[in-house]
């Protein structure tokens, strides 16, 4: 089984698959092959969010419950037809990133194990404007999704609060993100001021659920608001990417109703076969995340 090979066609492209029936997830007995159909079905609404960026895979050879890398340099082996951007490198320089444009490049990058792709918050050609801030919450020891849900509300009601809308997708993992779409002449740092004095704001208001500060000991039954994604560098789960969590979660945009009844306490967890059923019933949620324009408020002198 190890050297099995199947050569196909996706998308007009010949691709060379192997080890398609190699389980990745091994509590839903989740295979390669299913991990490609998901990427190869899913493509039409992923590409819309990952195409324009730079793209750092977590790839995960032997499965979900095994070790994994993260692949920010696009390898040499790749197709011809796999495109490169560059973005930051690790010692201030510039690398040359994976463009995933086409859906046979979803597919080649699905057949690497690249689980998990993360995207950063610019746009190939100006790594210097980001076209979104995000709000990534994350459940410390003692809180869960029902927390984060109540905090991404309370983050929904401060942005209404300067005219701005904001965007909800679960991190297919243990959290939710809150996106705020700019479109618009920002940079990073303004980014991160932003969202870091929003956080501060509710930080004030609600001590005793939500914390700024990364360090462990201060997260026990509280909400972390890491406005530090904001950073150049950094990346964030792309939305329909699929997580390594023992089964095969996605994650996934939601609607503000969602998070309501998930603060109430229903789950708000979606499986791949969840999400291309919810896509096909709902179309992609995360779509005016690319359009819509918007401007952050003027700092105070």
């Amino acid at each position: 089984m190890a050297g099995e090979r199947v050569e196909t066609l996706v998308g007009g492209r010949a691709l060379s698959l192997s080890n398609l029936a190699k389980v990745l997830y091994p509590e839903a007995g989740f295979t390669k092959a299913e991990v490609i159909e998901y990427y190869v079905r899913i493509a039409p609404v992923l590409l819309a969010h990952l195409g324009d960026r730079g793209i750092t895979m977590r790839r995960f050879p032997n499965g979900v419950a095994a070790s994994s890398f993260f692949e920010k340099r696009c390898p040499s082996h790749r197709p011809e037809w796999v495109q490169t951007a560059d973005g930051p490198g690790d010692r201030g320089g510039s690398i040359g990133y994976c463009r995933l444009t086409e859906v046979a490049a979803l597919a080649w990058a699905a057949n690497l194990a690249a689980i998990e792709l993360h995207a950063p918050m610019a746009r190939v050609g100006d790594m210097e404007t980001p076209t979104m801030v995000v709000f990534d919450l994350d459940p410390g020891p003692g809180t869960a999704m029902t927390e984060c849900a109540e905090v991404g509300l309370w983050i929904r009601d401060v942005l209404a609060g300067v005219d701005l809308v904001a965007y909800p997708k679960t991190s297919g993992s243990k959290g939710l993100q809150i996106y705020v779409p700019l479109n618009s002449p920002h940079s990073h740092d303004d980014a991160s001021s932003f969202a870091l004095a929003v956080a501060q704001v509710l930080e004030r208001a609600h001590p005793k659920l939500i914390v700024t500060n990364q360090a462990k000991a201060a997260r026990t039954d509280r909400v972390l608001i890491d406005w530090s994604q904001n950073s150049r560098h950094k990346t964030t789960i792309c939305a329909y990417s699929l997580r390594a969590r023992p089964r095969p979660t996605v994650s996934t945009p939601v609607t503000w109703d969602e998070v309501a009844t998930a603060a109430d306490g229903q789950s708000l967890s979606f499986e791949a076969p969840d999400v291309l059923a919810r896509v096909g019933e709902l179309g992609d949620l995360f779509a005016p995340t690319r359009t819509e324009i918007q401007h952050l408020p003027t700092p105070r002198p």
